[in-house]
């Protein structure tokens, strides 16, 4: 009769266990990172009667948790690629509705202000239009200021979501250390470890994943270690390692992420970071921010560079020669804060070349044998500059070294990156504003040809030797004479001629003994040639090597904003409809379905109700057998 007893009881204890785990699935079931859980059963050992053997019952051999780790590797993936797009896109989406909104797009600003250079050329000679032409220029300013402010409210947005990222990341991985120490604690068989904790250590993880992309490894007594990156250590069983939001070396308006490492902090390079909020975050500022608001300061260093050299050939109310029309600008220049402090070294990075701008950003690095500066684009493009003592243009930006620099030295060169933020219009008083050109031409009523000579225009080679008294050109023999130098040319009709940085040409047939004069501009009040060649900057390649125009070039970002946005926003609705089918996917396998829970919760009530009347019987014969006995 005990045997009978025993297999009832046992079978009581299995079903009640069914009960307990059936009962647990179903209110756990809402409880996010839950993994279905069930009962594995096994007979126990038979005992031996002679004429064979007899069943002893059933036990609980575990308690399985249904969980599939491919499945769960496809959801982290999805996962880690959704957390990316969703953080670039909602970045993104600020630039395109700013870029995108004709009230505060530079577009609108640089037409009005070349509109105030046309008025301004209509009638130069009237205070009016020359104070409405330096009007226009003051709120295309103040336009570029405003784009790069909420160009830089974006970065500052930047520096606070990597901060508020990198310290939820610590959070997750301290928990997760804490949980791996409790899972080794409560693991005394590996077959039955404990399931709940798990699931919880499983749900820190994915959304520790969500935050940065991370590679999981098993360890011992179920430990999980986690990496990073390129396999930096993050969770190693039962300990965490910290990173830190720091400022960059080169830029102390920019935060970078540090790692320990060899026992010192060191910083992680942003591209190291594919994947997760923070690899989102470092995307859009590395691929697309940096971008934009160096396209943006190619702009503004580009018109500022090219109307100072026109505005510094003309002249202006007072007789002078025109002077710088907007501040000059300077490429931004970081030096690291890890130099040796030996180091003197200063760096000018002058913008000399607007053409030759090309919106990158440079690192120079000094060392090597012989020691000297090496200029690496960050497109990978190196220059070497044998000797710092003499100015060297590179893209554009004349590099001035001074001081004395230590091997090792690091200095970031943005050429563009703060040119929005700086541009300035440089003069205030209309009168300083130079429509007019230095020079003039004529031709005297004496001549007997018909020869004309063009109404003359300088070069940056005039600035240095303006014209003192007029120079009286005459045309005897076929050849042109009169040249300060004393030179003759022979004529030919329309064909270049220059001198002291004077440019013009003579067509026609002028007689022989007939004269033509140059001379400097003594009423150059009503005279526009000078506006007009700066009115024309509008129109011309000048930047990216003189492919585009400013406000082409404008467009050509705009473009690049939309395109890359609508990008994002096609990666982003792949990635959740990814992330849907993987998170499908693995709740077949792991998910709580409440309608078999409860089929399960039927089953193990009845066999619980069979193995109670098993148990019923057999005291029931033991009664019997206890009766024939008295």
């Amino acid at each position: 009769m005990s045997n009978l007893l025993s297999i009832g009881r046992t079978g009581l204890l299995a079903a009640q266990t069914g009960l307990a785990t059936t009962g647990h699935n179903i209110t756990n079931s809402s409880v996010p990172g839950y993994t279905r859980q069930g009962i594995v059963q096994s007979t126990l050992p038979p005992l031996s009667q002679g004429v064979g053997y007899v069943g002893t019952g059933t036990q609980v051999a575990q308690i399985k948790r249904y969980y599939d780790d491919f499945l769960n590797k496809q959801v982290m993936t999805a996962q880690s690629t959704q957390g990316a797009f969703n953080a670039h896109l909602t970045q993104m989406t600020q630039i395109d509705n700013m870029v995108s909104d004709s009230a505060i797009g530079l577009s609108p600003a640089m037409q009005d202000f070349f509109r105030g250079v046309q008025t301004a050329n209509s009638t130069p000679s009237l205070q009016s239009s020359r104070a409405s032409m330096l009007s226009s220029a003051e709120s295309l300013a103040a336009r570029f200021h405003e784009v790069s402010g909420r160009l830089q409210e974006l970065q500052e947005g930047v520096n606070t979501n990597i901060t508020s990222t990198v310290n939820g990341i610590n959070s997750y991985a301290a928990q997760i250390a804490n949980l791996n120490n409790q899972i080794a604690t409560l693991t005394t068989d590996p077959l039955n470890p404990p399931n709940d904790l798990l699931d919880q250590r499983d749900q820190l993880v994915r959304e520790l994943n969500q935050q940065v992309k991370i590679t999981v490894l098993p360890s011992d007594n179920n430990m999980l270690n986690i990496t990073f990156g390129s396999g930096q250590p993050l969770v190693v069983g039962t300990s965490s390692l910290e990173m830190a939001a720091v400022q960059s070396p080169t830029d102390p308006g920019r935060l970078v992420v540090s790692y320990p490492a060899t026992g010192r902090s060191t910083i992680v390079a942003d591209d190291t970071f594919a994947g997760g909020a923070l690899g989102g975050l470092m995307d859009f500022r590395r691929e697309s921010l940096d971008r934009v608001q160096n396209e943006i300061g190619q702009i503004a260093a580009g018109l500022t560079q090219s109307f100072n050299e026109q505005h510094r050939l003309g002249q202006d109310l007072n007789g002078d020669l025109g002077g710088d029309f907007f501040t000059p600008l300077k490429g931004y220049v970081g030096y690291d804060a890890r130099n040796s402090p030996l180091s003197t070294a200063e760096l000018d990075a002058s913008i000399t070349d607007a053409s030759a701008l090309t919106g990158l950003d440079y690192e120079v690095n000094y060392g090597g044998t012989p020691a000297s500066y090496t200029v690496t684009r960050s497109d990978g493009a190196v220059t070497a500059i044998a000797d710092p003592t003499v100015p060297q243009e590179i893209d554009g930006v004349t590099y001035t070294f001074t001081g004395a620099p230590q091997e090792g030295d690091r200095i970031q060169v943005r050429p563009t990156y703060t040119a929005a933020a700086n541009f300035d219009v440089a003069i205030t008083d209309y009168r300083k504003i130079a429509l007019a050109a230095p020079v003039t031409t004529s031709v005297p009523t004496t001549n007997s040809g018909n020869g004309t000579i063009s109404p003359g225009v300088v070069d940056a080679a005039y600035i240095g030797n303006p014209l003192a008294a007029p120079v009286t050109l005459t045309f005897t023999g076929g050849q042109i004479t009169g040249f300060p130098d004393g030179s003759s040319v022979p004529y030919d009709e329309g064909e270049p001629l220059s001198f002291g940085g004077i440019n013009f040409s003579i067509s026609g047939t002028p007689a022989e003994g007939d004269t033509f004069t140059i001379g400097p501009n003594t009423s150059g009040v009503g005279d526009n040639r000078n506006g007009v060649l700066l009115a024309g900057l509008q129109t011309r390649n000048i930047l990216n090597n003189g492919t585009s125009t400013f406000q082409g070039s404008y467009a050509g970002t705009v473009n690049f904003v939309g395109n890359k946005t609508r990008e994002l926003q096609v990666g982003g609705a792949a990635a959740n409809t990814t992330v849907d089918q993987a998170l499908a996917a693995q709740k077949s396998v792991s998910g709580v379905n409440l309608d078999e829970e409860a089929a399960d919760l039927l089953r193990y009530q009845q066999a619980y109700q069979a193995a109670g009347k098993v148990m019923q019987v057999a005291g029931t014969l033991f009664d019997t057998l206890l009766s024939i006995a008295q």
